[in-house]
């Protein structure tokens, strides 16, 4: 008898498992379809972050009005650079 019940046991807890598992697995990948669909043509990483390897999603940035650096940052040495001073 105690080996009927174990095996029971067993058997309703496997189930349980199951089929827990399986409802939040959809329910993650169509919550990740509807965010990926409804952004306005942006590509996205898995992460749901925009993929900054795409055009579309790089803004660009005025260049700086005096000198810069090798890097392209404005070069706060100079007084065309330095607002509000």
């Amino acid at each position: 008898m105690k080996k009927f019940l174990t095996i029971l046991l067993v058997l309703i807890f496997s189930i349980t498992g199951l089929y827990a598992q399986s409802t939040t697995a959809t329910s993650k990948k169509a919550a990740k379809k509807e965010t990926q669909s409804t952004t306005s043509g942006t590509k996205l990483k898995a992460d749901g972050t925009p993929d900054m390897r795409y055009k579309e999603n790089q803004t660009k940035t005025k260049p700086a009005a005096g000198p810069t650096k090798k890097d392209g940052t404005a070069d706060m040495r100079y007084k065309a650079n330095k607002k509000g001073k």
